[in-house]
């Protein structure tokens, strides 16, 4: 996204989806400023709470979707990330906070499970909040418009650019390398590559439109 100039674009579109803790704060003009919703992972809370002024006060009018293992967000008072997510919604009670429930991670499961074959948990992998986001998109949105994610193949054509895996984290892991890592890990990766194969599957289905890079479907 560094450089695609599409911030004004961006925030034009009705409702804006972000994820993490990706900020807009000094990349407007790449990414625009807007964000309707944001889906975070239990692993990200730290991360929004260290800067919670910015997240919180600032965008207010921004609606949070958590996810996470039931053991970081059960409700019995032991789930330590959703601890945290109480606290934040007594500290600034016009913060829209929702968790994603029980069901809906098995559901997301299963919709892994279904496109390819394979038990997510058998198999040592991680969904990744781009997972999730892109399921709640589907639900939520008639047309959806995807920035700044690559195609399963990119890394294994010749001319892919390398670019930091994060827009907003200069000098770390490039991007390809993080999904190859990921990919083949035996325990506690993401299959990002994967993941991408079912996005394309899903978007001659849907009306899903990928930009910055563009995708050939």
């Amino acid at each position: 996204m560094l450089g695609a100039g599409v911030g004004e674009e961006i925030d034009k579109i009705g409702c804006v989806i972000r994820m993490n803790n990706a900020p807009t704060q000094g990349y407007e003009k790449d990414v625009g400023s807007r964000t309707s919703v944001r889906v975070v992972s239990h692993t990200s809370v730290p991360l929004l709470v260290k800067n919670e002024g910015y997240y919180f006060q600032q965008s207010a009018d921004t609606t949070y979707v958590f996810w996470g293992p039931d053991r970081n967000m059960r409700q019995d008072g032991k789930g330590h990330i959703f601890n945290t997510l109480l606290k934040i919604a007594k500290k600034y009670p016009n913060v829209r906070i929702y968790t994603v429930t029980r069901e809906k991670i098995q559901y997301c499961d299963n919709v892994f499970q279904n496109e390819t074959g394979k038990n997510r948990m058998k198999t040592g992998a991680f969904l990744s909040t781009g997972f999730f986001t892109m399921i709640l998109a589907i639900d939520m949105c008639d047309r959806i418009h995807v920035y700044g994610m690559i195609d399963d193949n990119y890394c294994s054509r010749a001319n892919h650019s390398v670019v930091p895996y994060h827009y907003y984290e200069q000098n770390r892991i490039d991007e390809c390398r993080m999904y190859k890592l990921h990919e083949h890990t035996q325990r506690g990766g993401h299959r990002f590559i994967t993941e991408k194969a079912i996005y394309a599957k899903w978007a001659t289905r849907h009306k899903i439109q990928f930009k910055h890079p563009p995708w050939s479907l």
